[in-house]
């Protein structure tokens, strides 16, 4: 698998300075999971950020520094009990989803419009963030949008088209308040897409007027 399309280096930086909200980092943490040249971007600004610390001049701790932080964190009794056994593999109509998605709450499938479906995640750490599945038929035009915030998707399975790009398996894509876009699904078959979206979607037709309801947004 190409993958194309990859995370900005600002979004990637904010993922590494853990400022980038929840929504969009679970996207991204999908996308690096399978991509090793994201994953060498992002060692590298990492060690970027670690030369910096290394250059701050340090404070001394108290010797029960550490402990008093697990006992507010109420996360002492559970260091030992973590297992290293992977967690197994959740799956959505036969596709089994990335393991960045193990621990959410996967919603079904619901139908908002003529070969549209929605399904919402729900991330334990972070309940308020608008992430979602979006499943659509082959050569459907979705509804034409704008954005208001930062909108990521990583596409899980099949294609779209959106412009001049061509995004499949593994391509991250981008939105912002400057976007406003309808891209086109892939004649090969249905696509299945992550999606975490910051602020409003700006829907344009009735489609996206169905829509809208079910992506709080």
């Amino acid at each position: 698998m190409t993958i194309n399309h990859h995370p900005s280096d600002q979004t990637l930086l904010r993922f590494a300075a853990g400022t980038l909200p929840a929504g969009p980092a679970l996207v991204v943490s999908t996308h690096l999971s399978g991509c090793p040249f994201c994953q060498r971007r992002l060692a590298a600004f990492e060690a970027v950020g670690g030369d910096i610390l290394t250059r701050t001049r340090p404070e001394a701790l108290s010797s029960d520094a550490l402990e008093r932080t697990l006992a507010r964190l109420d996360l002492s009794h559970r260091v030992t009990a973590i297992s290293p056994r992977p967690s197994p593999r959740i799956s959505i109509d036969g596709l089994a989803l990335p393991s960045t998605l193990n621990d959410c709450k996967v919603g079904p499938w619901r139908t908002v419009g003529a070969g549209v479906k929605l399904s919402r995640l729900v991330v334990p750490h972070a309940p308020a963030a608008n992430v979602i599945l979006l499943k659509v038929k082959a050569n459907k035009r979705m509804p034409a949008h704008g954005h208001t915030d930062l909108e990521v998707t990583q596409v899980l399975k099949g294609s779209f088209s959106d412009g001049d790009n061509r995004y499949q398996p593994g391509d991250f894509v981008e939105g912002d308040d400057e976007t406003d876009h309808s891209p086109v699904i892939g004649s090969e078959g249905e696509c299945i897409s992550l999606a975490a979206i910051e602020g409003h979607v700006r829907f344009h037709g009735f489609l996206g007027k169905l829509i809208q309801p079910f992506v709080r947004i």
